[in-house]
C-alpha cells in the first residue's frame, strides 16, 4: 500500500508540472514586433524591460485577421505580467497593440479572440484545481498524464474553433504529442532497453526542425549560464559575458540575460538587508506589543519590497 502511495504522489506531481508547461512551454519562433512612432515606447511592466514585443500580427489582403500562433505569442507575452498588473489594465494594454498593428476590421476579430483566449486561460487554471483531486489512486501515469491533456483539447474547443485551434494551438499539439510518445516508451514495460533507446532515436530523428530547436532551448540556456559562471569564476567581466552571450544567441537575447543577471544580484542584495535587519528586529528587546512588532515587521518590508515581491519572502523567512 506504501508503494502504491509513493506511486500515486510521483504521478500526480508529473502529472502537474506537465500541464503546467502548457503556459511556459517554448515557441518555435520568437519574432519581434519593431515599433513605430505611436507604439508604447516603455516597458509595460518592469519586468519587460530589454525584452522584445513576441508576436508578429498581421491581417491579410481583406483585411481580415491572419490566425497563426503569433497573435497567442502576443498574447502571452502580456498576460505573464499577471501580478504585476490587474487584468483589465493587461487586456487594455494588447488592444492598444492592436489597434497600432492591425487595421480596424482585424483589430476588432483580435480583441474578439483576446477575450475567448483570456476566459479559456482562466477556464483552464479551474481545469488544473479539480483535475489533481479527481485522478483515481490506481490510475498509471501515462493515463493520467493522456486524460489530463485530453480534458485541456477538450475545454479548448469550447472557446475556439478547429481553424483557430491549429492556427493557434497547432505547435503546442505536436509539442505535447511528441511528449507522450516518449513517456508511452518510457512506462513500456515489454520492451528492452535497446528497444526504448531505438523508438526514442527514431522520435528524435523524425522531428520536425522547428520542434527539435524549441525543445533544445532550454538546454542552450542551462549551458550558456554554465559557461558564463565558469567564466566569472576565471576573472571574466560582465562584458565579455555579454560578448560570449550574444554570440552564441542575439544581442537582444544577451541583454535580456544581463538584465536578469542585474535582477537577481539587486534582489539578493535586498533580501541578505532585509534577513539582517528583521533578525535583529526579532532578537531585539520588546518594548512594545506583539503588534508593536508585527508594523514594524511590515515596515521593514515595505522599505525593501513591493507588494508584489513581498509574496515571494515566505522562502526566505
Amino acid at each position: 500500500m506504501k508503494t502504491r502511495s509513493k506511486f500515486f504522489i510521483l504521478a500526480v506531481m508529473l502529472v502537474t508540472a506537465f500541464f503546467s508547461l502548457q503556459l511556459l512551454k517554448p515557441d518555435n519562433k520568437n519574432h519581434e514586433i519593431h515599433l513605430t512612432e505611436n507604439d508604447h515606447q516603455f516597458a509595460f511592466v518592469h519586468s519587460l524591460e530589454g525584452t522584445s514585443t513576441d508576436g508578429d500580427i498581421q491581417q491579410n489582403n481583406e483585411g481580415d485577421l491572419q490566425l497563426d500562433a503569433e497573435l497567442k505569442r502576443l498574447f502571452d507575452y502580456y498576460l505573464s505580467t499577471i501580478g504585476e498588473k490587474k487584468l483589465p489594465e493587461i487586456q487594455s494594454q494588447i488592444d492598444k497593440i492592436l489597434d497600432q498593428k492591425l487595421q480596424v476590421k482585424a483589430a476588432a476579430q483580435a480583441k474578439e479572440l483576446l477575450k475567448r483566449y483570456i476566459a479559456f486561460k482562466q477556464a483552464l487554471v479551474e481545469l488544473e484545481k479539480n483535475a489533481n483531486s479527481s485522478i483515481p489512486a490506481n490510475t498509471d501515469l501515462l493515463s493520467a498524464v493522456n486524460n489530463k491533456w485530453q480534458s485541456m483539447r477538450q475545454l479548448r474547443s469550447q472557446f475556439f474553433s478547429e481553424k483557430e485551434i491549429q492556427a493557434m494551438f497547432g505547435f503546442d499539439d505536436a509539442y505535447d504529442q511528441d511528449a507522450l510518445s516518449r513517456l508511452a516508451i518510457s512506462q513500456d514495460k515489454t520492451l528492452t532497453d535497446a528497444e526504448r533507446r531505438n523508438k526514442l532515436q527514431t522520435l528524435d530523428k523524425n522531428m520536425p526542425a522547428d520542434l527539435k530547436a524549441a525543445k533544445d532551448a532550454p538546454y542552450q540556456v542551462i549551458r550558456l549560464e554554465e559557461q558564463a559562471k565558469k567564466m566569472r569564476n576565471e576573472g571574466a567581466s560582465e562584458d565579455d559575458i555579454y560578448r560570449m552571450r550574444a554570440a552564441a544567441t542575439s544581442p537582444e537575447a544577451a541583454n535580456r540575460l544581463a538584465q536578469l543577471d542585474r535582477d537577481n544580484d539587486d534582489w539578493n542584495k535586498r533580501i541578505s538587508l532585509y534577513l539582517e535587519n528583521r533578525k535583529q528586529l526579532i532578537s531585539s528587546p520588546t518594548n512594545g506589543s506583539n503588534n508593536d512588532q508585527q508594523n514594524a515587521l511590515q515596515q521593514l518590508r515595505n522599505k525593501y519590497f513591493t507588494s508584489q515581491e513581498q509574496r515571494r519572502l515566505a522562502a526566505y523567512e
